[in-house]
């Protein structure tokens, strides 16, 4: 039972994770700010905000220079303005989680953002997510102490 309930979280903070995702995005999109546009959607409730989508997005914004400034240094061949959208939204959330939230294993950090990867960009996204996170989880120690 505790493995049924394990998976039900994680499902449900996929859920909310690519929720995130998707407000990032629009965002970035629209040149407006994310929180605002978070509060816009908790307001219509339709469909629901998970918490942990407020917690992720409030984290990014809250750290975007420094999320940004990790992404610019360590992509290799990519300036953050050329990267897909999808991939430079995906990246912030996944980098926040991977140095940020002790709460999420780093290997779960990885892979959920790799599948988002997979599922909503380019052919390449994936290695490219997977290369860029990796990366920055052999340096987490230096890069948040």
């Amino acid at each position: 039972m505790a493995d049924r309930s394990e998976s039900t979280s994680r499902s449900a903070r996929g859920k909310a994770r690519k929720r995130a995702l998707d407000v990032l995005y629009e965002a970035d999109l629209r040149g407006t700010d994310p929180l605002g546009t978070v509060a816009d959607r908790l307001a219509q409730a339709d469909p629901p905000v998970p918490a942990y989508t407020v917690e992720l997005v409030e984290g990014v914004t809250g750290r975007r220079a420094r999320i940004d400034e990790l992404i610019a240094t360590y992509s290799e061949g990519w300036t953050i303005d050329r990267m897909p959208p999808v991939d430079r939204n995906l990246l912030r959330v996944a980098i926040y989680e991977l140095l940020w939230c002790d709460s999420v294993p780093d290997a779960v950090a990885i892979s959920e953002a790799v599948e988002l990867a997979k599922d909503l960009s380019t052919d390449e996204s994936p290695r490219f997510v997977n290369g860029l996170l990796g990366r920055l989880q052999l340096l987490k120690a230096e890069l948040v102490g």
